[in-house]
């Protein structure tokens, strides 16, 4: 393929024929874009589109202005129009009044919507070879472009799925290195979407350690998948409670990326890996059920996250821990009203049998002493009571140190994932511990701010000193309408990216 500088292809007198002949035969699309300024039709292309445009004799942004402007995050396919048989033209918006607003960055934000718009609509006309050009960022570039196309299919009849793209940077575009970042960010997003979405049956937790081996090992990451007799040596009683109760053995995944030749402190990230909730004896109720397949969310992110790390060599040295279990009604099972004791010796009330995510995060916290960590941070799909209270735009996270929430924070701007600081007050606390017969209740007085009270008995296991971040993911898990480029069905895999932008920002790196 010619640099832009060099077409010299005609369009062709026929757009019928052209568009029979891309969508049949020469299936390669190209997704541009365009500024529209508000309040007027003034049309702006970037500076690669100018270049095509310059290439076109002016047809291409003679047949935009035909359709008038193209809203921000909308797109509108071309066909016949200079060397590519099919074109998107993606809208950024108003180029003007791109800024940080709303707690995220605006610019990059635009861009990824553009990007997965174009994308999306050239997939729609079964376009599969797609070109995209660098939208003055590229790598939100290729992570818009690669989340928006992907979709979830993996029982499908192979003849009736729909078709897949291959996406890369277009010939001349700037920004080769930071596209390549962001595809891998997305691409490594998508694995953790995968895992989520997969049915619960096909990803139980020895299939997720194997497929967790099969990702991390050729990274150089070293993966240990201990058993019910590690746990049970080390004294996880909290993590075992909820394992009797199913079939399938417990595994304890142990993650372990050096990316750093120094002695630096390990981060330790632990994530929630409950492969299906069903609530066990506190029973859920059976509408929507099915989606407790992802309630092993904050696993697939953590796993996904260090596979991004590795991927991207960053010089950090991160530690990962992954509880993996069912939680199932049996006659073996947790009973309400139960008390376990975890792994640092506190007892522990199981009031509610579909509190259980807490439990096997407090054992993964405990354990995580033994590393000495720079700092702990563990995500969850923890709560409900987290969506009630922030819906499904933005991830609950509470911190013990305000400098890691400012880093926090920042890198969920950077991401397009933000974070909200939620409350750690002794209020919250005092509902969890005020008992004569035993340490800590999982579920509390009930007297409100479930995702708050959640994160004070977490709190209550945090190794003394040790920094400590709970993100409660449980609003972000799937169907979000919150961002286009991940769709409004099935799982999302984030917030992934702004742990791996945070993870940097404590390294002294910045994206680009």
């Amino acid at each position: 393929m010619a640099i832009l500088s060099s077409f010299l292809i005609k369009q062709s007198s026929s757009l019928f024929r052209s568009r029979f002949y891309s969508s049949m035969t020469d299936r390669r699309g190209l997704v541009l874009g365009v500024y529209t300024s508000e309040g007027n039709d003034d049309i702006s292309l970037t500076p690669y589109a100018k270049k095509y445009n310059e290439s076109t004799s002016g047809e291409l942004l003679k047949q935009i202005s035909i359709g008038g402007p193209i809203k921000g995050g909308s797109s509108r396919v071309f066909w016949g129009i200079g060397p590519f048989p099919a074109v998107a033209v993606a809208g950024l918006g108003d180029a003007a009044s791109w800024s940080e607003l709303d707690e995220i960055n605006g610019v990059k934000e635009n861009v990824r919507i553009a990007a997965a718009a174009g994308t999306k609509a050239l997939l729609s006309e079964k376009i599969t070879n797609i070109s995209v050009e660098d939208l003055n960022c590229a790598k939100s570039a290729a992570e818009g472009a690669v989340l928006g196309a992907f979709k979830y299919q993996g029982q499908k009849f192979p003849a009736k799925r729909s078709p897949t793209a291959t996406i890369s940077l277009a010939d001349g575009a700037n920004g080769l290195n930071e596209w390549n970042a962001g595809f891998i960010l997305a691409n490594t997003q998508n694995w953790s979407r995968t895992l989520m979405d997969t049915p619960a049956n096909l990803m139980t937790p020895t299939i997720f350690a194997q497929n967790v081996k099969e990702k991390m090992i050729p990274l150089g990451v070293a993966v240990d998948a201990h058993n019910r007799e590690w746990a049970e040596q080390q004294g996880m009683g909290a993590y075992l409670s909820v394992a009797r109760g199913s079939a399938e053995p417990p595994i304890f995944l142990e993650i372990t990326y050096n990316g750093s030749s120094g002695d630096q402190k390990p981060i330790c990230l632990v994530g929630k890996g409950i492969t299906f909730d069903s609530g066990g004896i506190s029973i859920k109720p059976a509408s929507k059920m099915d989606e407790m397949r992802g309630d092993m969310g904050g696993a697939a992110v953590v796993a996904g996250t260090i596979a991004a790390l590795a991927e991207l060599k960053v010089p950090v040295n991160v530690k990962g821990l992954i509880p993996l279990t069912e939680n199932m009604p049996s006659g073996t099972a947790t009973k309400p009203g139960d008390v376990v004791f975890a792994m640092n010796g506190k007892s522990i009330c199981v009031d509610n049998t579909d509190a259980e995510g807490r439990l096997v995060l407090v054992d993964a916290i405990c354990y995580s002493e033994k590393f000495n960590p720079k700092y702990v941070l563990d995500i969850a799909t923890l709560t409900g009571a987290i969506r009630v209270a922030l819906g499904d735009c933005v991830a609950g996270a509470f911190c013990s140190r305000n400098e890691l929430w400012s880093h926090l924070h920042r890198a969920g701007s950077e991401s397009g994932d933000r974070m909200w600081r939620m409350p750690l007050f002794k209020h919250y606390t005092s509902q969890m511990t005020e008992y004569d017969s035993y340490d800590v209740n999982n579920v509390g007085k009930n007297a409100g701010g479930g995702s708050c009270t959640a994160a004070a008995f977490i709190r209550e296991f945090v190794p003394k000193d040790v920094p400590w971040i709970h993100v409660d993911m449980a609003g972000i898990m799937g169907n979000c309408t919150d961002q286009t480029y991940t769709g409004t069905k099935g799982m999302t895999g984030r917030p992934m990216r702004t742990l791996v932008e945070f993870v940097c920002s404590e390294a002294g790196l910045r994206s680009k």
